[in-house]
């Protein structure tokens, strides 16, 4: 044991000398372990050893109780069999086999069921309440079953959830790659064909200006060609509702003064606008497409 003791007052040198009396006490002829001395591993093993003692105490107790109840129940074993052998002329020796063999389940079921006596009371006593313990524990054991019948029922749900749930997951998944795989391929074709048609419109600006470098009438560009669509577009939606009124004035009769100055006024308006509709056409060398 290290030597090397912190310097402390009384208490602390009586406790290590009573701590030092009951490791060797305890180790006897073994050599103590070496351990650090100082105030707080002193206090520890003194707490162990005062733990120990009364411990030690407590055992010294009931060794001394079941000594003494040992003595009494012996003297009672020889009282009762002074009375048997005495009295009644009892002995183990006298005792037929069978009624050995009763005795000894008599007291075996007596230890077993822990009375106080083998009065038919005492065993009734001892029964019904085994009895009780034996319906509260099948009480008990019928109320887990119920238990794990309701969880393996929720347990089994709970898993078949989850399975779905990856598959949904699954499918998801596949749906996404799907889509993404999709989506790629038409911004791919939506870049191409940006692309192209920045390039048709460059071919288109430059075939444009060779032309009109070589002598090309102005009107005859694309941007000229498209303007000229639209204007005829718009002169062929003014003669329709023209067109309509002049078959209005159709059913009108003949003989009405007024109506046939009406249709004539309509009709000059229609071939002043079939006229115009005709230079428009002249003046398109093709048609669009």
């Amino acid at each position: 044991m290290a030597a090397a003791g912190a310097a402390g007052g009384d208490p602390f040198q009586q406790k290590l000398t009573r701590v030092t009396l009951w490791l060797k006490k305890l180790y006897e002829d073994v050599p103590i372990p070496v351990y650090e001395v100082n105030e707080r591993t002193v206090e520890i093993l003194h707490e162990v050893m005062e733990c120990n003692e009364e411990r030690d105490r407590d055992v010294m107790l009931l060794i001394e109780d079941m000594k003494d109840q040992t003595s009494k129940y012996e003297a009672e074993a020889d009282y009762w069999k002074d009375i048997l052998g005495k009295g009644l002329g009892l002995t183990e020796d006298s005792l037929s086999e069978e009624a050995t063999k009763d005795l000894s389940d008599l007291v075996e079921s007596a230890l077993e069921l822990d009375v106080e006596d083998t009065s038919l009371t005492s065993f009734y006593c001892a029964i019904n309440d085994m009895t009780s313990e034996l319906y509260e524990t099948k009480s008990e054991n019928e109320e887990m079953e119920l238990k794990l019948k309701t969880l393996t029922k929720k347990l089994t749900s709970a898993l078949m959830v989850e399975k779905q749930l990856e598959e949904d997951i699954e499918k998801l998944e596949k749906s996404q790659k799907a889509e993404k795989a999709k989506a790629e391929a038409q911004s791919k074709n939506l870049n191409f064909l940006e692309d192209k048609s920045k390039d048709l419109r460059i071919r288109i600006s430059d075939a444009e200006d060779q032309l009109v470098a070589r002598g090309l009438d102005q009107s005859l560009t694309h941007e000229a060609l498209m303007k000229s669509s639209e204007e005829l577009a718009a002169l062929r939606e003014k003669i329709e509702p023209l067109k309509m009124e002049l078959a209005s004035y159709h059913d009108l009769p003949p003989s009405i003064p007024l109506a046939q100055v009406m249709v004539e006024e309509a009709r000059r308006k229609l071939k002043a606008l079939d006229e115009e509709l005709t230079r428009e056409i002249e003046a398109v060398p093709f048609e669009l497409t």
